[in-house]
């Protein structure tokens, strides 16, 4: 069995199906439940590695392969040390394979068994994704967790298409990894993605087939694509069951911060999400009551830190007023500081709930979240989901 990297689990809560564990890899322990901030093109778009590493102690990150991939190219990175002497990033990089930027970047592609014709958003030049290329140039980036080609449909599509797109998915998967395999022991771990659009059926069945390949951990895909968030945890709720209990589970592209204690809740060891960062650089600041719009006249003279039990050093340092004020006179320096705070607040909330767990507290964790965010009634709770 390949261990490429290696999950610990330390404690689990039985009244749901939350995990606290340690993900082991070649670049330090990850410690789970995990929040994965993403930088997609080797960045955390405004923030430094040294403010991810010192101050918000961030150990896994997460790199795009199509945008790394057309710029400015996995030869380049390989031949200058791999992604991570590259970004000048000592820990954990996972990087996700290019599928569902080529199926929502790309306007003109074309999907075969063979894998997917499509042409670069940058210039119109035309390549090809197949799942032993993505493998190659996820290799070449030298990340600790890679992922295997799938299809993403998006919401909502019917039960026959996604059928036919999670049997493609699967395929895919069975050759990445004979390619993988192929290629020799590597430090390397890869995860299939499971698929299914929004059928619950597809999705246990998919998992059933990727469980043939015994991987070191599995990913949920094709969430976050337009459907009600309802949907998502349903999806959710359906599939972790169905996936080892001995590997991380990985759901891809959630969520919002009331929602992360609801998908560790069903047995979810690693999440990712834009939202922290895209939110930031367009004026919302999650913090522990809640959003926050900066850009709103009645902080123009608030002289409060954005969010007074936060340990960020925009909230230790700078108030609302001079956020404000940032934002409004489109400063550089108001992104980089919103950035860090919100990256700073989905950590601070996957410790508390990784914190909760060891102690055995996370079902009143969770229902104090629940509380918390009223505003939208909250989904049903997790029942018979350990494991």
């Amino acid at each position: 069995m390949r261990q490429s990297v290696r999950f610990e689990i330390q404690a689990r809560c039985p009244e749901t199906g939350a995990r606290a564990g340690l993900l082991h890899t070649a670049h330090g322990s990850v410690e789970t439940p995990v929040f994965m901030p993403v930088g997609t093109q080797g960045t955390v778009k405004g923030v430094g590695q040294e403010a991810l590493e010192e101050e918000l102690d961030a150990r896994i990150i997460l790199a795009n392969t199509y945008h790394l991939y057309l710029r400015p190219g996995h030869e380049t990175i390989a031949r200058l040390g791999g992604l991570h002497r590259f970004m000048a990033w000592p820990r954990a990089i996972l990087t996700d394979s290019g599928g569902y930027q080529v199926f929502s970047l790309s306007r003109l592609r074309k999907v075969s068994d063979d894998g997917v014709l499509f042409r670069s958003h940058l210039n119109g030049d035309a390549h090809l994704f197949t799942p032993a290329s993505t493998v190659d140039v996820q290799l070449a980036l030298g990340s600790d967790v890679m992922m295997t080609l799938d299809e993403c449909l998006p919401y909502p599509a019917s039960h026959e298409a996604a059928k036919e797109s999670t049997a493609r998915t699967v395929r895919w998967a069975r050759a990445a990894f004979a390619h993988y395999d192929a290629r020799g022991p590597v430090p390397n771990a890869l995860f299939p993605i499971v698929q299914g659009s929004m059928y619950a059926d597809l999705r246990r069945a998919c998992a059933a087939e990727l469980l043939e390949l015994e991987a070191d951990g599995y990913a949920i895909g094709g969430l976050s694509v337009g459907e009600p968030r309802t949907l998502s945890l349903e999806m959710v709720e359906a599939t972790a069951p169905a996936l080892p209990e001995s590997r991380p589970r990985y759901v891809m592209g959630v969520g919002m911060p009331e929602e992360l204690a609801e998908y560790v809740a069903r047995g979810v060891d690693m999440m990712d999400c834009v939202l922290p960062t895209r939110n930031a650089r367009n004026g919302c600041l999650f913090t522990s009551r809640g959003k926050l719009i900066i850009k709103q006249t009645q902080y123009k003279d608030d002289a409060a830190p954005v969010d007074p039990s936060c340990r960020c050093g925009a909230c230790r340092r700078y108030s609302r007023a001079y956020l404000r004020h940032l934002f409004q006179a489109g400063e550089m320096l108001y992104s980089t500081l919103a950035t860090v705070h919100n990256v700073c607040r989905y950590l601070d909330i996957m410790r508390q709930i990784r914190q909760a767990i060891l102690l055995g507290t996370f079902p009143r964790y969770l229902e104090e979240m629940r509380s918390l965010f009223t505003t939208e009634p909250g989904p049903a709770r997790p029942t018979g989901l350990a494991g």
